[in-house]
């Protein structure tokens, strides 16, 4: 969905520590590729077994490049599997024959995974965290944690009534890559830790998405329909709203037990503006794909324009090429650009008709379709508006732990809610503030962030390359240029692949669970959770125009949710 950059160095791979997790891939998919690749390539971890339907995916694309192929011979049974039921089924019958004595640890194919990365579809994330977390496994998955406020808040649920079973807690991750970059953990050292703008008071923060990204994954795609995966501010924008979230509700560091500053309120509004049939050019007539349109040679939206001429024509055989022709990279060494463009081609052509049905049309992405004739109907301009009241911490407060709504609120004599206020001296960065977030689609950039902060002393600029700090009191602007390590998402998917193998390697020997969480993820499940709980209040106030009051959607959407989890 997302631009992914995958190196091919693994010539030089680091070799793994005697802890390092042994690690199963649950999707072989580009998301899969862009957190394994920086595993392997680092030694952080041993990918010992995949899981994925399609057999070239599978073996061929990532069993070859990460697990038996690295070892120079062919697979194992236990390494591969068509889909992670199988998974699941192997795991407890192997579990069985350990209990019983018919097999041993000691023999490398019993010896099974500790963690998973769960890099399917987002609509089966539900299925597979619920299947995985009574085998005490860690996991690692892909955001967004699932597609409805009902199974984001029946996964918490789910969750910690099984650790309670189990007797312990395992590793828990979301993709929320944005905060594991280096440039965003400095940008947030600068906003939260040095306070070089004073008090925060607002942030404009956009996603550039991209004119041809958003044709690509959000038109012709897996991610076009709100029906099969979700709304586009939950399968795209989820990193954003956490971002926020983190930049401003969470606690200045992990380690610090003060509640978090959680929002008021939160409103939005957003629609499909121009992918869609009203805006189709008269001289493209009846054509619905790209092959066959009378003007596909000037349309700058066409598929041989996006997929030949700016990609396979200039050698760039990375995402989002594989997405089209998982083997492109394949026949383009073995026979040449010309079978490779034919394939690309085949690809393109295909195409359905009024007389498909559409339980056939949505289960795949239509690459050569027109964009203007396409079943999406995902937004591609959007915006946010999350803001907070002022919310001192009382002293009886300052140590208190996670829950939904804000603290600082006491219940007066006739049993209303009021609001503890403060001055600004005593409110110690809690004050009132606001967070305006805008999501669109005609973009030059792809995915690369921007915005200001504004504070009491200063403001910062930032756009996923410098951060600009201006003070008010010195007239000065101070530039950083954050080094970036790795690919995705501003080295934000290495960083994520290599604090969550950190933590569970902490863990295998012998540190506790709670601790390496927080050392290395910096964030709870619950936390996870309250981040797709404001997409959802977002979307609520969009679809209703409304403003979402988020103690009372707390209270009605999420606590009787977990309660029945």
């Amino acid at each position: 969905m997302a631009p992914h950059r995958i190196r091919n160095d693994l010539a030089s791979r680091a070799i793994p520590g005697p802890n390092a997790p042994r690690i199963l891939f649950i999707g072989a998919g580009s998301q899969g590729h862009a957190y394994a690749e920086p595993i392997v390539r680092l030694g952080l971890g041993h990918v010992v077994a995949v899981a994925d339907p399609i057999p070239l995916k599978r073996q061929e694309l990532f069993g070859q490049k990460y697990i038996w192929g690295i070892h120079d011979r062919n697979a194992l049974p236990h390494e591969e599997f068509e889909d992670w039921q199988s998974f699941v089924k192997y795991e407890i019958k192997r579990r069985e024959r350990l209990a019983a004595g018919e097999i041993s640890e000691d023999d490398a194919e019993f010896k099974g995974v500790d963690s998973a990365f769960i890099c399917v579809l987002d609509e089966m994330h539900v299925h597979v965290i619920k299947a995985l977390v009574p085998l005490g496994i860690h996991i690692m998955c892909e955001k967004p944690l699932a597609t409805t406020l009902e199974d984001c808040t029946g996964i918490l649920g789910a969750v910690t009534k099984e650790w309670e079973v189990l007797g312990r807690k395992s590793i828990f991750g979301i993709g929320h890559v944005l905060r594991y970059s280096s440039y965003n953990v400095k940008l947030r050292q600068l906003v939260r830790e040095q306070k070089t703008i004073g008090d925060l008071i607002s942030i404009e923060h956009t996603e550039p998405i991209g004119w041809w990204h958003m044709a690509h994954s959000f038109v012709r795609g897996n991610w076009r329909r709100q029906d099969t995966t979700g709304p586009i501010l939950l399968t795209k924008s989820c990193h954003d709203i956490d971002f926020l979230m983190w930049l401003v509700a969470s606690p200045t560091s992990p380690s610090n037990s003060e509640p978090p500053h959680l929002p008021s309120y939160i409103s939005s509004s957003g629609h499909l503006n121009h992918f869609r049939k009203a805006r189709k050019p008269a001289a493209a007539g009846n054509a619905t794909n790209c092959l066959s349109c009378p003007i596909e040679s000037t349309c700058i939206y066409s598929s041989k324009n996006i997929y030949i001429n700016k990609l396979l024509d200039v050698e760039d055989l990375d995402w989002p090429l594989p997405t089209v022709v998982p083997e492109i990279e394949d026949i383009y060494k073995a026979k040449g650009k010309e079978d490779a463009k034919q394939r690309l081609l085949e690809a393109l052509g295909e195409d359905y008709t009024p007389d498909t049905p559409d339980s056939v049309i949505k289960q795949r992405p239509w690459f050569g379709r027109c964009v203007w004739e396409c079943d999406n109907d995902v937004n591609d301009d959007q915006t946010v508006t999350i803001s907070w009241e002022d919310d001192p911490l009382p002293p009886a407060q300052e140590n208190g732990t996670f829950n939904g709504t804000n603290n600082g609120v006491v219940e007066s004599r006739d049993g209303a809610k009021e609001q503890v206020r403060g001055d600004a001296s005593g409110l110690t960065g809690r004050a009132a503030k606001t967070a305006i977030f805008h999501m669109t689609a005609p973009t030059e950039l792809i995915c690369e962030r921007r915005g200001r902060i504004y504070g009491t002393t200063g403001e910062i600029t930032y756009d996923s390359t410098t951060i600009s700090v201006h003070s008010f009191a010195t007239g000065k602007t101070v530039k950083y240029v954050p080094e970036v390590r790795g690919i995705g998402h501003g080295g934000g998917d290495e960083w994520l692949a290599e604090n969550f193998c950190k933590a569970v390697e902490q863990v295998n020997a012998g540190g506790a669970v709670e601790e390496a969480q927080k050392q290395w993820l910096g964030v709870s499940i619950e936390e996870i959770v309250r981040s797709h709980v404001a997409v959802f209040a977002a979307e609520r106030a969009r679809t209703e125009r409304s403003v979402v009051d988020w103690r009372k959607f707390w209270r009605e959407e999420v606590e009787r949710h977990v309660i029945k989890a």
